[in-house]
């Protein structure tokens, strides 16, 4: 007996050093006491009293409570921590659980934008260990949400049948999950079992984990594999979490797959009194989801401030985020529509010509990697860009590109008109000449006599054309879209769409001028961009001053950006 009270004693010890969160239901089970250094001390309390304590006087009070934790100290771990009732102002504490490899971790990648969180593989019992994330307000600072990502539970219905095998039917279902953690089994199979059982067999370890998280927090979501049919072990999954007292609220993941099975899920949900249900792919994803999934959880809750405070806050940020990346866009199309390099008449235009596109080249790539980092995706080996797909990988100058998107390439007597520089038609003979010559209108340039001075110094200029302007624009406000749609759990490029249900090559159309893609036809430039092509010093492709040019560019920046979303659909 005095070494159980040693190992009770050291395992109280060891819970206060971890400080654990605490759960819903507190009040029934535990109170907070005060020690020396003023730090919270959770002691037992009794979840339940016969008859006789029940008639004690106040008088016998202190002697009752003192008799209640000896008692509450022969089933409960000591290990096990709880709290008072969530009350308003404090962060959420929200455990995230679900049988194994039904993608809890992704739907946590996902809700923190962060693809580094975790481990994600495709194979049964990643997590092996709780870990812990938080929402935060991103202007204050304030925790609002705490996220504890779970073990997978294994074998729910062995758990169930040990259940109902050693707890009594009449207890309430925190103090049956309570016996469970204090049992042997529970501690996993490198602890002293009882002789009735083979550790190998009754090992409910993960399942202990997942409990001890559920019941010290305030509120749960059942992850689904909404592709999975609907069998016994996960109702008996459902069952036990129920007795943890706290709000569940299931969500489907993989929800954009041919193979969901969300009906059958939802009938089978109803019959257990689980009414309020939500979507959130993991992979697909869809940012009214996120709110949705928030808006139901506030539903559940007696004080849902800080809910709403981070569905309001992660709005905004997500508005501004989309303000700013096509800031982005607008900034890296005029700094190309600006683009201009001189030569004279006898000058050799092959050199200038790669230079020029190799120069584009690298800028949009830069704008990529900006959008890319805006949304917190990264090149890594942990999740897959949206680079990775072929749209992405071919060349701006690449002819037979244009075509995929239904760009017409400029020709003829419109190539002043597409320029805005106001070719005459004296001149049009020896423009197009040149630009014939160095491919500039398959290769993505346009050659110009400018003015009559330049015709007589034989002074040409060499600009983006307008196709190849409206191929950038095309591919970077499509990247923003994908960006947008795209979870942080996606591990390679693929799974931008699920098992080939769509054609890798998105962007590819028919041939058909009714059928463009574009934002814009290549001879219907915004006038942002065209007046761009008289403004050299706006591009430090031209000039090498990346900042000056910035600065001076910023202006129509903003302006174009401003129209940017009525293209982007």
């Amino acid at each position: 007996m005095n070494n159980d009270n040693n190992n009770r004693e050291s395992n109280q010890e060891s819970n206060q050093k971890t400080d654990k969160p605490a759960g819903l239901f507190a009040d029934k089970a535990y109170e907070v006491t005060i020690d020396s250094k003023s730090q919270p001390v959770h002691q037992p309390h009794p979840t339940f009293a016969s008859d006789e304590d029940l008639s004690l006087s106040k008088q016998t009070l202190n002697q009752q409570a003192l008799t209640e934790q000896s008692l509450t100290e022969q089933t409960v771990p000591s290990n096990t921590t709880l709290k008072k009732t969530i009350a308003s102002g404090e962060a959420l504490k929200l455990a995230v659980v679900g049988h194994t490899n039904t993608g809890k971790t992704s739907v946590l990648r996902t809700l923190l934008r962060d693809v580094y969180f975790g481990e994600v593989k495709n194979e049964a019992a990643t997590t092996r260990h709780v870990e812990r994330a938080q929402l935060t307000d991103s202007q204050t600072g304030e925790v609002l949400v705490t996220l504890y990502d779970t073990p997978g539970l294994e074998d729910a219905s062995g758990l169930m049948d040990w259940l109902e095998d050693n707890t009594a039917s009449r207890r309430d279902g925190i103090e049956r999950l309570q016996q469970f953690l204090a049992a042997d089994i529970a501690q996993g199979v490198d602890s002293n079992v009882s002789n009735n059982y083979d550790s190998q067999d009754y090992d409910y370890s993960q399942e202990a984990k997942v409990i001890r998280q559920l019941l010290a927090s305030d509120m749960a979501i059942y992850v689904v594999d909404a592709r999975e049919p609907v069998l016994g072990k996960y109702k008996d999954e459902l069952a036990i979490l129920s007795w943890a007292a706290i709000p569940v609220m299931p969500v489907f993941n993989f929800t954009d797959s041919q193979d969901a099975n969300i009906d059958d899920w939802q009938t089978m949900l109803a019959r257990r009194n689980l009414h309020i249900s939500t979507r959130f792919d993991s992979v697909a994803f869809e940012f009214e989801d996120e709110m949705r999934l928030w808006k139901n959880l506030a539903t559940m809750l007696t004080h849902s401030e800080m809910l709403e405070q981070l569905m309001t806050r992660r709005t905004e940020d997500w508005a501004q985020l989309y303000d700013d990346a096509n800031i982005i866009i607008a900034d890296f199309l005029l700094n190309v529509a600006a683009f201009v390099r001189e030569i004279s008449e006898d000058d050799d235009p092959m050199p200038v010509l790669q230079q020029m596109q190799e120069a584009v080249r690298q800028s949009e790539r830069a704008m990529q990697h900006n959008l890319l980092n805006s949304y917190k995706f990264y090149d890594n080996a942990v999740a897959a860009t949206p680079l990775e797909l072929q749209a992405y990988q071919q060349d701006p100058f690449d002819p037979e590109l244009l075509k995929s998107y239904g760009i017409r390439t400029t020709s003829g007597a419109a190539a002043g008109a597409l320029l805005g520089l106001g070719i005459d038609a004296a001149a049009l003979g020896t423009t197009l000449g040149l630009g014939a010559a160095i491919g500039g209108i398959a290769g993505g340039l346009l050659s110009n006599t400018s003015s009559i001075a330049d015709r007589i110094t034989g002074v040409k200029r060499l600009y983006i054309d307008p196709a190849t302007l409206t191929l950038l624009a095309t591919r970077a406000i499509d990247l923003l879209n994908t960006l947008r749609h795209r979870g942080h759990a996606a591990t390679d490029a693929t799974q931008l769409i699920y098992n080939g249900e769509k054609s890798d090559n998105r962007l590819s159309v028919d041939h058909n001028e009714d059928n463009l893609v574009t934002p814009w036809a290549a001879n219907k430039l915004p006038s942002e961009l065209k007046k761009a092509r008289g403004k050299p010093q706006w591009s430090s492709l031209s000039s090498g001053k990346s900042e000056q040019a910035q600065l001076l560019r910023a202006d129509m920046a903003w302006s174009l950006a401003s129209k940017l979303p009525s293209y982007n659909s």
